[in-house]
C-alpha cells in the first residue's frame, strides 16, 4: 500500500490525520513536505477549489475538486496545475485538508463530517 493509501485507511476509518505530502502539483497551494491536516469529509458539500484525499482510478491523490455531479454523486479531480485526474465516487472521497501548516483552509472544517472535532471548533 503507498504512503497516501495509508493514509486515506486511516481517513476513511475516521481519523484525523497530518503528513507531509511530497511533490509540486499542488505548487503554490500546497509545497512540497508542508504539513497538511486532513480529516474525514462529506461529499455532498464539496465544492471546486477544495482539496480532498482521493481515489481515481486506483491512485489516492491529494488534490483539487475541479467538478461536481451531484446527479451522480462523484466529483472530478485534478492538479494544481492543469491536470484532470478523472471523476471519482463520493464514496472514493476520503477527506479533505483543513489546513496546511497550521493555516486553516477556509470554509473546509464546516464540510468535515465531524467538524465540531476539529482544533478551533
Amino acid at each position: 500500500m503507498s504512503a497516501l493509501g495509508a493514509v486515506a485507511a486511516r481517513v476513511a476509518g475516521g481519523a484525523t490525520v497530518e503528513f507531509r505530502p511530497s511533490g509540486s502539483s499542488m505548487v503554490p497551494l500546497i509545497r512540497s513536505r508542508q504539513l497538511v491536516t486532513v480529516t474525514p469529509v462529506d461529499p455532498s458539500k464539496l465544492e471546486p477549489g477544495d482539496i480532498v484525499l482521493a481515489r481515481v482510478a486506483g491512485t489516492v491523490y491529494l488534490h483539487l475538486v475541479s467538478s461536481l455531479d451531484p446527479a451522480r454523486r462523484r466529483v472530478r479531480i485534478s492538479n494544481n496545475r492543469g491536470r484532470v485526474n478523472g471523476w471519482t465516487g463520493h464514496d472514493r472521497v476520503f477527506g479533505i485538508c483543513v489546513a496546511v501548516d497550521g493555516v486553516p483552509r477556509a470554509g473546509a472544517a464546516d464540510k468535515a463530517v465531524n467538524s465540531r472535532s476539529l482544533p478551533g471548533r
